[in-house]
């Protein structure tokens, strides 16, 4: 666990245990995997991810995170949401029709740096085509793979794997047309109610979310579950509604006292690093993961910029 100092707030940021909308996470936790048995499948592996990874700007309507890629990985985000714009061959990262200063290769540079520095890791990414309408990004995909990671990085393969399988991959989870690059995202048993209208529908969108919480542990265990709590409408922007749920969502995991279960991916807007770990937590395992919360021990570092990343 690595402990780093809140600095450079923006105006109005908040950095709650459930929410931080800061640009920089409380803590670090890059290597908590490591933990986890090779012999576990990824599929009984409880693990945090974001909703429109790189959705940083364009407005309050646009922008569903604070932290960088390298950010969010370092504190233990392993399931990424990335959605691409596909024109004449180039892959360019949108939420909508805000661009968000990056392009795909950005990405998985991102992702390979950080599993070479953690092989003990695996990162699950969603790859979709947005704002544009070409339905025929696959080629383009495996260029960018080819020019900004390596195609061993890739987990070859439809089915689950275990830890021991998965560590040091990036398994593609493909919401696209043609060949398989890895799994495919529509296997997952998904609950994506993203639509909120307005913020007296913020109750719905928990139910929808609760349901899919407790059926987790009891469901398929060939099948990951993944639940976003993310929802956004007309008159409910992302920031807004993500400060409510998330409070929900603390507080229901907080409630529970057995930590031997999964629930699979929960993939959040705006998370802090204290839900991160309080989902980690969450393991079927005798092994136990320590948390920052019921247990400290953590070093400091001045900034994600150029610093080192020691292991927990």
């Amino acid at each position: 666990m690595v402990l780093i100092g809140v600095t450079g707030l923006s105006y109005g940021a908040v950095q709650r245990p459930d929410y931080d909308d800061t640009p920089t996470p409380e803590f670090l936790n890059p290597s908590w995997m490591a933990r986890i048995p090779n012999d576990q499948p990824l599929s009984e592996v409880t693990m945090p991810g974001t909703h429109n990874t790189m959705a940083l700007y364009g407005g309050i309507y646009a922008e569903c995170q604070t932290w960088s890629l390298p950010s969010q990985l370092h504190a233990g985000i392993r399931f990424l949401d990335i959605r691409v714009r596909h024109v004449k061959g180039n892959l360019t990262i949108h939420h909508g029709v805000s661009y968000q200063r990056a392009h795909f290769g950005h990405v998985l540079e991102g992702v390979a740096n950080f599993l070479r520095r953690y092989p003990s890791e695996t990162v699950l990414m969603r790859v979709k085509e947005e704002f544009s309408e070409t339905y025929d990004i696959y080629g383009a995909v495996v260029d960018y793979i080819h020019r900004y990671a390596q195609w061993d990085l890739l987990w070859h393969s439809r089915l689950v794997p275990t830890m021991g399988e998965a560590r040091g991959k990036l398994i593609i989870l493909q919401d696209f047309s043609g060949p398989d690059l890895g799994m495919r995202y529509g296997s997952l048993d998904i609950a994506d109610e993203w639509r909120v209208p307005t913020l007296l529908h913020v109750e719905e969108k928990w139910q929808s979310i609760y349901e899919h919480l407790e059926a987790a542990p009891a469901g398929s265990k060939s099948r990951i579950f993944l639940s976003y709590s993310s929802g956004a409408g007309l008159f409910a922007y992302p920031r807004a509604v993500a400060q409510r749920i998330n409070t929900q969502l603390y507080n229901y995991l907080r409630s529970k006292t057995d930590l031997n279960q999964r629930f699979g991916i929960i993939c959040m807007d705006f998370p802090a690093a204290p839900i991160i770990q309080m989902i980690v937590d969450f393991q079927k395992t005798d092994i136990i993961i320590s948390s920052p919360l019921r247990h400290i021990c953590r070093h400091k570092v001045a900034s994600l910029n150029g610093s080192s990343y020691p292991a927990t």
